[in-house]
């Protein structure tokens, strides 16, 4: 889904003469970093109640893993956060839980399991501004839900056709 947007840029900047800044996220630990309670208040925020709100605490609820090493197991723990990885609902509720961070940007964002991609066309320096002042909200909004981006896998991508009267 992300190279697809990706892919979409570079074509729109190609066809236009235009420059667009794209930042590439990824979420650290994303899908095991999730609080159940706060995942739940949201559920709960977008309208999802009655036995669906239930089903998915159930889903959520009595979980515990243990660590098997050359035959041995650790004694289980209480699992209290995260989604579980390996379902269909997983990547589901992680969305659920990041979605709200769109209403925090001016550029255009793009989320795909713990993905995002944030991009914005840019004409003036003021666009640069506005797409770093972007970056900082989304880092002060994910730390707030106790998310963060692994800077390790972000990366950042110039699409442009031209190099004269390049905006620094």
């Amino acid at each position: 889904m992300i190279y697809r947007c990706v892919t979409n840029i570079r074509i729109s900047a190609h066809f236009t003469h235009l420059r667009i800044d794209a930042i590439l996220l990824d979420f650290s630990k994303a899908f095991d970093t999730v609080p159940h309670q706060w995942l739940l208040c949201k559920l709960n925020h977008y309208g999802v109640r009655g036995q669906v709100l239930n089903w998915i605490t159930s889903f959520l609820a009595g979980r515990s893993q243990s660590v098997v090493c050359e035959g041995s197991a650790s004694t289980a723990k209480r699992v209290i956060s995260g989604v579980p990885q390996g379902t269909v609902l997983g990547p589901l509720l992680f969305l659920v839980y990041i979605i709200d961070l769109r209403s925090c940007v001016q550029s255009t964002p793009r989320l795909f399991a713990d993905d995002c991609l944030l991009y914005r066309r840019i004409n003036a320096r003021s666009d640069c501004d506005i797409l770093q002042n972007d970056l900082d909200r989304l880092q002060e909004r994910a730390a707030t839900w106790q998310m963060c981006f692994n800077p390790d896998k972000c990366e950042v991508l110039r699409v442009t056709r031209t190099t004269r009267n390049a905006i620094q």
